[in-house]
């Protein structure tokens, strides 16, 4: 990404949306040049022949064919939205997509075998050996991307009160964290998950049964209580994840050093971890607690079930756990039912949720500018934002500037012979380009990054009115992409700190 400097005001950060595959022929991709051209053809070899009618037929349906593959609509091609339409209501007709805990089905299984829905199904959570003085961590093992990760909770102060160049030396040293995460052999994804929710006051109620004095006024008690209800009913708390993780194939070769198995993957994760713990802290981490089973287990079933914490925070504080060890269940970490996802929102354990990809503004952002997606407008409301951060080696990235190079070379070479000139657009593009090889050949690294959002809310609210209020908060920075018939898979990369939410590769028309 590019950063512009100012004579007076933050640093805003350009190019921050440029796409993995652009497309070549007027914004299509090879393949789907390919198939208009094929579909052109026929049309083209009826009028050859003058077959008329044959002809205007054909440009009928094949027209229709070329449409559904290039006209793009909401992020996706139109004929990507009607093959995931079709399986979307397949996987109602068919129930797939109902899922019901075991334990809620009266045929519970071992409790430290998760039970989650959807995308989560596919990740296993093993216990790795004691790291330091935490305990046993808990791994995070993606089956399908072959990627094994740890989460930590941190607490942090927050940036709205920073004045601009504290908040430039903060958006250095997460610069530094990246290059420094780029340079490892081990870890390549970084995710930051704030979730803001409710504060349901548990912490001060076990505290004030504790410390209540009995002979106390009735009427400190009436004034007491009233400011408990005034200000606890819109108060909100903030909980701060970070999820680092490698691929199976970076940690083969340090876990069989080290032993084999998981635990030879968990030491080969430490120390990778034992770095990141001293870099966090630079960006004004005050504490980075890396996360057991059990922890984790809370962290994923608050995710689902916000008002499950009240219960968790009062069985920490009347029965502490120094270890960490005891706890909720893995088993228990799911919701206890998620009836069939709706096509524009997520139902889980009597909340409803909806998710949003956020991209990035062509005029650029500034740094904390995500703030305003987490400002809770009415009690009882949950808003989440995670970004996740893929640092690409250098081999990747050079072949990324060389490919982004040699495109916007060819097309302007392309238009100059035709006689066209180049508008602002392509001009932007290129500097972009330019100003991108300089900074790889210089050293930096390049870092793929997808945003995501989410708004959480009690099942008989009106869950499109807060939708649309977490809408005009972005309304002027960013632009909100709402990701209907992935509802449920987006709501795992919004609100749960298990590092799942960057795709593989980003389309032309995605």
């Amino acid at each position: 990404m590019n950063a512009a400097n100012q004579a007076t005001g933050p640093r805003i950060y350009r190019g921050l949306n440029t796409r993995e595959r652009a497309g070549w022929v007027l914004g299509l991709t090879p393949l789907q040049a390919a198939a208009c051209l094929g579909l052109a053809a026929p049309v083209l070899l009826a009028m050859s022949v003058g077959r008329w009618s044959q002809a205007f037929t054909l440009l009928l349906t094949d027209g229709l064919a070329i449409a559904l593959v290039v006209v793009p609509v909401r992020g996706r091609s139109a004929l990507r939205w009607l093959g995931d339409l079709l399986l979307f209501q397949l996987g109602v007709l068919m129930r797939w997509s109902v899922w019901q805990s075991k334990a809620a089905a009266g045929v519970p299984g071992p409790a430290h075998e998760p039970d989650l829905p959807g995308v989560l199904a596919r990740v296993g959570f093993p216990d790795g050996p004691p790291f330091r003085d935490q305990g046993r961590v808990c791994l995070i093992h993606d089956t399908a991307d072959a990627r094994w990760g740890a989460t930590a909770r941190l607490t942090h102060t927050g940036v709205g009160m920073l004045s601009d160049a504290e908040c430039e030396r903060l958006a250095a040293r997460l610069g530094n964290l990246l290059i420094a995460i780029g340079h490892r052999d081990v870890v390549d994804r970084m995710s930051l998950l704030v979730r803001t929710v409710p504060d349901d006051g548990t912490e001060y109620d076990v505290w004030r049964a504790a410390h209540e004095h009995p002979g106390a006024p009735h009427l400190a008690r009436a004034a007491t209580d009233e400011l408990d209800h005034t200000i606890g009913s819109v108060s909100v708390r903030t909980e701060l994840f970070v999820t680092v993780s490698g691929t199976e194939a970076a940690l083969r070769r340090p876990a069989q050093a080290a032993g084999g198995g998981v635990a030879g993957r968990a030491y080969a994760l430490y120390r990778v971890l034992d770095g990141i713990d001293d870099q966090l802290k630079a960006l004004g981490v005050r504490t980075v607690s890396w996360l057991t089973s059990a922890a984790l287990a809370e962290a994923i079933r608050t995710g689902f079930n916000p008002a499950a914490a009240a219960g968790l925070t009062s069985a920490h504080l009347t029965h502490p756990d120094p270890d960490g060890e005891s706890g909720l269940p893995m088993a228990a970490a799911g919701p206890t039912l998620a009836p069939t996802p709706a096509a524009r929102a997520y139902h889980h354990d009597g909340f409803s949720s909806v998710a949003y990809s956020v991209l990035m503004p062509e005029a650029g952002t500034v740094f904390g500018s995500l703030g305003p997606l987490l400002a809770v407008r009415t009690a009882g409301e949950r808003r989440t934002v995670a970004i996740h951060y893929e640092v690409m080696s250098q081999r990747a990235a050079n072949r990324a500037v060389q490919a982004g190079r040699f495109r916007n070379n060819v097309m302007t070479d392309y238009k100059a012979t035709k006689g066209f000139n180049t508008t602002a657009a392509d001009e932007r593009k290129a500097g972009g380009a330019r100003a991108q090889e300089s900074a790889v050949a210089a050293g930096h690294s390049m870092v793929r990054f997808t945003v995501a959002a989410s708004v959480t809310v009690p099942a008989g609210w009106n869950l499109e009115d807060h939708a649309a209020r977490l809408e005009n908060d972005a309304s002027g920075r960013f632009r909100l992409l709402r990701l209907e018939l992935a509802q449920d898979a987006a709501f795992v990369s919004a609100a749960l700190p298990v590092g799942i939410g960057l795709p593989r590769l980003r389309g032309a028309l995605d």
